[in-house]
C-alpha cells in the first residue's frame, strides 16, 4: 500500500513538473512550484488570522507564478479588503500581483463546488487539446462556474484559451489572470 502512495506521489510530481511552464521559452522550475504552493498555504493561514470573521467564510487562494487569486465568500466588503490588505503585505508577494474576486455571500454549496471541479477539469482538458492555446502554461480555477485563467502568456495565446473555454458547456464567465509575455518568436 505503502509503495503504491509512493509510487502515486512521484507520478504526481513528475507530471507538475513537465505541465507546468511559466513562459513560452522555458518550463516552471521546481522551486517556482513549491514557492507557489507554499506561498499558497501561507497567504490562506495569514488571512485567517488576520480577523475572526473569516471563521465561517469559503476562502480559496490560488498562486501561479507569482499571480495571487483569491476566490470564495466573504460575510462583508471589508472583509474582502482585508483579504487584499493581508496577501499584498507578505513580503512574497509582488505589488499588483493579488486579484481579489471574493464575492460578498454566505458560502456556495458542496454541489456547486463539485460542479465547479468537473467544469474546471472539462476547460483543462479542452486548453490542453487546442493546438493554439499552450494548456500547460495555463492554470484553471473556477468559483460558481465563473472560469478563472493563470499564468504567463502571449496576448494571442491568451485570445486563444479564452475562445477554446468559450467551447464548454457550464461556463458563465470567464476571468483572464494573465501575465503577458512577448511572443517567444
Amino acid at each position: 500500500m505503502m509503495n503504491k502512495i509512493s509510487t502515486n506521489f512521484l507520478l504526481l510530481l513528475c507530471l507538475s513538473l513537465v505541465a507546468c511552464t511559466s513562459n513560452p521559452e522555458r518550463q516552471r522550475s521546481a522551486g517556482t512550484i513549491i514557492d507557489d504552493n507554499v506561498l499558497e498555504i501561507v497567504i490562506g493561514k495569514e488571512i485567517r488570522a488576520a480577523d475572526e470573521g473569516y471563521k465561517g467564510a469559503h476562502i480559496v487562494v490560488t498562486v501561479y507564478d507569482g499571480l495571487v487569486l483569491l476566490l470564495g465568500q466573504v460575510a462583508s466588503e471589508e472583509l474582502k479588503r482585508l483579504a487584499t490588505d493581508t496577501t499584498e503585505g507578505l513580503s512574497k508577494v509582488d505589488a499588483g500581483s493579488v486579484h481579489n474576486h471574493l464575492t460578498v455571500e454566505g458560502p456556495i454549496s458542496l454541489l456547486a463546488r463539485t460542479n465547479d471541479s468537473v467544469l474546471s477539469g472539462k476547460v483543462k482538458t479542452r486548453l490542453l487539446a487546442e493546438k493554439s492555446v499552450p494548456g500547460t502554461k495555463i492554470k484553471v480555477k473556477t468559483q460558481n462556474a465563473i472560469i478563472y485563467l493563470l499564468g504567463k502568456i502571449t496576448v494571442e495565446q491568451a485570445d486563444a484559451a479564452v475562445a477554446a473555454t468559450q467551447k464548454s458547456f457550464g461556463v458563465r464567465k470567464i476571468v483572464k489572470v494573465f501575465d503577458y509575455v512577448e511572443s517567444a518568436e
